[in-house]
């Protein structure tokens, strides 16, 4: 049976990338740069005083989450896939993000600040040197204007708590996996949410229609947004201090393999991007999808990027992982992927709920079904090194909805 019989077959594959680059050469092909992600990051670090102000939970209004060793999930990793792992085993706890809970935190909340600077500055209220804090007293302003974005949840959340909290009209267009209790945070921000009975490409299309019929209206497209994916991008910069505060240096003998889940494509996309900057061809990235959800796989495994959709397949598009729903991949990232990710694998539903309960038992952490995606990593493609499962989201889950998913994974 070949790698699509399989794929349609809701079967788990782990496909390598045959048509992987070397960085240099890949990183060459990209119009973006080095020097942008810097720029991304210089933004961030003027708008901290602003995000400390709204957000006095952060620290020094830097959001970013804690890199940790996670030694007695590996322990029972190895005991549940029969397979003893070397080198360390580290959870990038993205599912702690401040401010909206997950790895969105990142591309969305980096959006809406430079939308927002980009007005201000229109408006004489600051210049680059200024102290950011002052654009909480311009909500006024703001409210003229409005943000949209298209989303399974997490995204959604994240610009809807930022947006919200600046002043902005915000409209968020849920897709139907999108969560319940996702779609009742955002309204008790103010945020107004759109629902559809279809899947995320509609919401995002029907998203981006309604707000081109508004002259200030900025649409956050996550399939084609270069600002969202600087925005992730920046992660690297900050994992390389927190590698070096560990002691753990990355090289050809000690090489970083990094697991990311993957919908659209935007944040593992970012991600990969940065790193690939940072460690070059020592780092080799890994996307995760669920087996019902495989759109990146199926993209570039046809070479159609995104013009597919996963139910040209006869795949449902239906998954537990709902931040992972996602049925086209994104334009812009699989172009990119397709040069420097090293693979992917795809997970049952089933095996999300085993891991997530697993983990909780083993280190007290607590996940999002599509965030522990990424455990399984290291035990597929079982190499020697440093691997970094990325934990994507968690946070903002109600304990209710949590125990039930807990417990599914204990069955």
């Amino acid at each position: 049976m070949n790698y699509l019989e399989k794929i349609k077959k809701l079967k788990p594959v782990l496909w390598v990338n045959p048509n992987k680059i070397n960085s240099k050469q890949a990183l060459e092909k990209i119009d973006m740069k080095y020097d942008d992600i810097l720029d991304a990051e210089e933004r961030l670090k003027r708008f901290a005083p602003l995000i400390k102000k709204l957000f006095p939970e952060t620290i020094d209004g830097i959001i970013e989450s804690p890199l940790v060793e996670i030694n007695n999930m590996k322990k029972e990793l190895d005991k549940l896939y029969n397979y003893k792992l070397d080198g360390k085993l580290l959870l990038k706890c993205d599912n702690y993000l401040k401010v909206a809970g997950s790895i969105k935190a990142r591309g969305g909340i980096y959006e809406v600040l430079k939308h927002a600077e980009k007005i201000a500055i229109d408006n004489n209220i600051i210049k680059l040197e200024d102290d950011y804090s002052i654009l909480s007293d311009y909500k006024d302003l703001f409210s003229k204007y409005k943000i949209a974005v298209g989303s399974t949840g997490n995204l959604g959340l994240s610009i809807g708590i930022i947006s919200s909290a600046l002043g902005f009209q915000v409209d968020v267009h849920m897709s139907n996996d999108a969560k319940e209790w996702k779609k009742e945070i955002l309204r008790s921000k103010g945020v107004n949410v759109i629902e559809y009975s279809d899947d995320y490409s509609k919401a995002v299309e029907e998203g981006r229609k309604q707000c081109l019929k508004d002259k200030n209206c900025y649409f956050i497209d996550d399939e084609n947004s270069k600002d969202l994916f600087l925005g992730y991008a920046v992660a690297a910069l900050r994992l390389k201090k927190q590698l070096d505060n560990l002691n753990i240096s990355i090289s050809d003998e000690n090489p970083l393999y990094v697991y990311l889940p993957c919908g659209v494509g935007g944040a593992p996309g970012g991600i990969t991007f940065g790193l690939k900057y940072v460690f070059g061809d020592n780092v080799h990235s890994y996307f995760v999808e669920p087996t019902h959800a495989p759109c990146m796989l199926l993209g570039l495994l046809t070479r159609k990027f995104n013009n597919i959709h996963v139910k040209d397949f006869g795949i449902d598009n239906i998954t537990e992982a709902d931040g992972l729903a996602v049925g086209s991949p994104s334009k812009l990232v699989s172009e990119i992927a397709d040069m420097l990710i090293d693979g992917i694998y795809t997970i049952e539903d089933n095996e999300l709920f085993k891991l997530l309960s697993l983990i909780k038992d083993a280190e007290n952490i607590k996940l999002e079904p599509s965030s522990a995606a990424s455990l399984k990593g290291p035990y597929i493609i079982k190499e020697n090194g440093i691997h970094i499962a990325w934990a994507t989201g968690g946070l903002l889950v109600p304990e209710n909805i949590y125990n039930k998913m807990y417990e599914r994974g204990k069955l």
